[in-house]
């Protein structure tokens, strides 16, 4: 019997062990990781904003550009645009203009011919001039004028032999139409219309000073050289904008974290204090806190703004951040109430007050850590609504100044050239939109893996 006995308790123990490998035992935190984990849109996002934080720390330290470095020989251009340019002379002025040896055989201008290399540096034109001609007028336009507007008027240029003319103004590496117009002795006008190729070019002088080549480099007008590569595109000053967005990131996260934290402590402090309190005390805390929650967000903004000093042109970080901690913590103060209100009843309360535990040490060692759950769900939401705010205060022009870029302020910029250079505007609303989406996303993770009646049902 005795042998009979000694197996059935090794047997019991066995199948105990057993029971016990197969449903470990997990505390609070590490139940929650193990949902976090589990949830594959939960973990991408979390991924994501650390993917965020890093490039903003680490990013502007390691890459080439300098996110106030200019270079208005690259202003404006997206990602995709050709990195060729062709190395020029410097400019002289055009001295040696051809004299007129031949006149056009209609009452039209004839035969428009470029003369040198049509470069963004300048381009040079002449014509066969028409002998009752009075005044000739330049056009230039981007799109095919056919019937339509012969574009923007270049210049105006008097005299029927006058058949050359020189453009300097705003070229970019592009086609386009250029149009003379000969108004008549009869007043009647006449024009034609060439397209011309422009091309991307620089001096040699111009290329070592940008540091596109080495100084001692022994290129010749005529050859090619490849520019640096901008991943993001240059803005309108020539600033690379992937340097501008990491820059603008370390803004936008410090402000979309930074606050949060403060007014959530602020308001986990205050919550705490009403809902042990309780009674008079805490009805009067609350109506306080219903007080704040009607103030003006931008009216403070302003009021802070020139309480320190924040002039035109002058970044307004700090006031932004003191207006967000003193007029956002009531939310998490409410919620934070509500919890330490349920919690105060619980039998472990009244078992610790028995035992004598002091109230700081009651709601620091017992409330307190009982609502990080909340608190943490709180602070995840908190942070994109903060960063979207602080986007929205920079667009508007009360947030961060130029030339210290935010996303919000480089979408500003972006809007001013969003027909023509819409890369300016997508690239910074990308960011904020992932950012903002990654948040929302942890928040919902984070509330599903730390909702312990959640737990209880699985």
């Amino acid at each position: 019997m005795s042998d009979i006995g000694t197996y059935s308790f090794k047997r019991a123990q066995v199948e105990l062990d057993r029971e016990e490998l197969s449903r470990p035992s997990l505390s609070y935190w590490q139940d929650a990781w193990m949902r976090i984990r589990t949830n594959r849109r939960t973990l991408a996002s979390l991924i994501v904003v650390v993917a965020m934080v890093v490039i903003a720390a680490v990013g502007p330290s390691i890459w080439r550009f300098e996110y106030d470095t200019q270079d208005l020989n690259q202003t404006s251009k997206p990602p995709w645009a050709s990195r060729t340019m062709t190395v020029v002379e410097p400019y002289s002025p055009w001295l040696d203009r051809p004299e007129v040896t031949a006149w056009s055989s209609t009452s039209t201008p004839a035969d428009i011919q470029v003369v040198g290399l049509p470069s963004i540096e300048y381009v040079r034109l002449t014509w066969l001039p028409v002998r009752s001609a009075v005044k000739y007028f330049v056009f230039r336009t981007i799109v095919d004028p056919e019937d339509g507007p012969l574009g923007l008027p270049l210049g105006t240029l008097v005299g029927a032999s006058s058949n050359t003319y020189e453009d300097r103004i705003d070229l970019e590496a592009r086609t386009y139409w250029y149009s003379v117009a000969a108004t008549l002795t009869d007043g009647t006008t006449t024009a034609t219309t060439t397209a011309i190729e422009v091309r991307a070019a620089t001096t040699l002088a111009q290329a070592i000073e940008s540091k596109w080549v080495e100084p001692d480099s022994d290129l010749q007008p005529g050859e090619t050289l490849k520019t640096p590569w901008h991943p993001f595109g240059t803005d309108y000053l020539g600033r690379d904008m992937l340097a501008r967005l990491m820059k603008g990131a370390q803004i936008s996260l410090f402000i979309g974290i930074v606050a949060p934290l403060l007014f959530i402590l602020l308001g986990v402090v205050y919550g705490s204090f009403a809902g042990f309190i309780g009674g008079k005390v805490d009805a009067l805390l609350m109506r306080f806190a219903d007080f704040v929650v009607a103030l003006p967000f931008l009216l403070f903004m302003i009021l802070f703004k020139l309480v320190f000093g924040i002039g035109a042109g002058e970044s307004g970080i700090l006031p932004m951040l003191v207006a967000l901690v003193l007029l956002s913590w009531p939310a998490a103060a409410r919620l934070v109430r509500g919890q330490i209100l349920q919690i105060r009843e619980e039998g472990y309360i009244d078992a610790s007050r028995l035992l004598g535990t002091k109230t700081p040490r009651l709601i620091l060692r017992h409330m307190i850590p009982n609502t990080m759950g909340v608190i943490l769900v709180s602070f995840t939401f908190a942070v994109p609504s903060t960063i979207f705010t602080e986007a929205f205060l920079s667009f508007i022009g009360m947030g961060v100044e130029p030339p210290i870029p935010s996303w919000g302020s480089m979408c500003n910029d972006g809007r001013k050239t969003m027909e023509t250079t819409p890369h300016e505007l997508i690239f910074p609303a990308i960011f904020i939109s992932i950012t903002v989406l990654a948040f929302n996303i942890l928040g919902d993770g984070l509330r599903d893996a730390l909702d312990a009646r959640m737990r209880s049902t699985e």
